[in-house]
């Protein structure tokens, strides 16, 4: 237990769901919680913490009084349940970390005049009101983040994989945008749809069988049933095993954002699988162009053009570009995207 007469300074992080409360954030071995290798940036974090002499915890056991120190170093992944600390004079309230977008959690947005109150400041994947609203909010205190990523390097055995299907993979779950805008939810849908009827794509993922949920209620999702249950191959457990079956992927984010990159087109490049990429209008300024195909190149829907220059691409452009990625998650940049979490937390403690 963390006693303050003996620790000077203690980190605490609340994470984006009680699920990963009571350090189950660090927890490698839980299959379901760390499916991936998504706990791994939150793993090193700790690592490189603690042999600093710096204890790291989840924010549950500095709320409910189980660890203190003298000075609690409090960030937030999400979790809103912060207030109880504001009185705290042991306590400070660091910063404010979102990274899913106005479009999944638009509350987080609409709070930002408060977050940017009570932090000292708040990190978001651009700082210039891409896709948010910046009135009322402190600019002062906003900071850029890049979602942190389990790996600097290929997962060789995916990566080495020979004897790839010649289509498109989609890796995503059924998802209802509830009238939000911007969003690309419907455009995968209308994707999937027109490759499916040129026998061009494969879909993975959960609740797209399922016509009777909330998630499957929307035009894009009816209009198209027949074609996403004919594509439909079923859910799966890890992604990197079927992505390393198919030489491209379809790698839409859920909506267009400066600067919102996120797993989905790293989980290409572990697997040695070349992205057809639909997302950040400023992608090019931060993976190299080489590495993917940009569906932009294409007015972002045109699907047949697109699949009729991937379909005979040559072995050789093929290969450069899965080179090109791997040169790119082994490169400083890449190396920036999986030390996210320990540049944040780790630098700011020396301020």
């Amino acid at each position: 237990m963390i006693n303050s007469k003996t620790i000077k300074q203690a980190v605490f992080i609340d994470p984006s769901y009680p699920d990963f409360l009571d350090d189950r954030l660090f927890e490698s071995n839980d299959v379901r919680l760390n499916r991936d290798d998504q706990l791994l940036p939150y793993i090193r974090l700790k690592q490189t913490l603690e042999a600093r002499g710096i204890p790291l915890h989840t924010a549950d056991r500095l709320k409910d009084g189980r660890l203190s120190a003298e000075i609690n170093h409090y960030w937030s992944l999400g979790l809103k349940e912060y207030q109880p600390l504001l009185a705290r004079a042991d306590v400070r309230l660091r910063g404010f970390i979102i990274l899913e977008p106005p479009l999944v959690a638009p509350w987080l947005y609409k709070a930002l005049p408060e977050l940017t109150r009570d932090f000292e400041c708040v990190y978001l994947h651009n700082i210039v009101g891409d896709g948010y609203d910046l009135r009322g909010v402190d600019r002062g205190r906003l900071r850029k983040i890049l979602w942190p990523q389990p790996y600097s390097d290929v997962v060789e055995t995916a990566w080495q994989r020979t004897g790839r299907f010649n289509k498109l993979i989609v890796v995503a779950g059924l998802h209802n945008p509830r009238r939000r805008k911007p969003e690309f939810y419907s455009a995968r849908i209308e994707a999937v749809a027109r490759l499916n009827h040129l026998g061009a794509i494969d879909l993975f993922g959960q609740g797209w069988n399922r016509w009777w949920t909330l998630q499957a209620a929307t035009w894009a999702y009816w209009r198209h049933m027949r074609a996403l249950h004919n594509a439909y191959r079923g859910s799966l457990d890890s992604k990197m095993d079927i992505l390393s079956q198919y030489r491209f992927s379809l790698c839409f984010e859920n909506m267009p954002m400066r600067g919102y990159v996120t797993e989905k087109i790293f989980d290409c490049l572990y697997a040695g699988t070349v992205p057809v990429y639909l997302g950040a209008q400023d992608i090019s300024d931060l993976i190299p162009p080489e590495v993917y195909v940009n569906m932009r190149d294409f007015g972002t829907d045109d699907y047949e053009a697109m699949w009729e220059h991937i379909r005979f691409m040559s072995d050789s452009e093929w290969q450069n570009r899965r080179e090109a990625g791997r040169d790119f998650l082994r490169s400083a940049a890449g190396r920036s995207y999986r030390d996210s979490m320990i540049h944040v937390i780790d630098t700011d403690l020396g301020a």
